[in-house]
């Protein structure tokens, strides 16, 4: 029984050691993609916050609308695509 733990602990260690080595590794692997990874999450974190937020969506279109007259009459032609890529959206949510 002794050389069976003895076997056990010595499997143990050479995980622990397997498993730093790997965490080192994968550390040093991500860290040119972290900038672009934390850019990904404060997008993501502006999309749940218009989605828990849509008045304030409108608003800021309306706002726009106010000022810019003239660049809303010309954004026509994305309302379609926009209206489209809402629905999908809102499917795959759903689902």
């Amino acid at each position: 029984m002794n050389k069976k733990r003895a076997h056990l602990a010595e499997r143990r260690s050479q995980l622990l050691a397997q498993s730093a080595a790997q965490r080192t590794a994968l550390t040093h692997n991500l860290a040119p993609w972290r900038a672009r990874l934390a850019l990904a999450d404060q997008g993501v974190a502006v999309l749940r916050f218009i989605g828990r937020h849509p008045a304030l969506l409108v608003g800021a279109a309306l706002l726009v609308a106010a000022v810019f007259p003239r660049r809303v009459a010309n954004m026509g032609k994305w309302l379609r695509p926009g209206w489209a890529l809402w629905r999908i959206g809102r499917k795959l949510r759903k689902s």
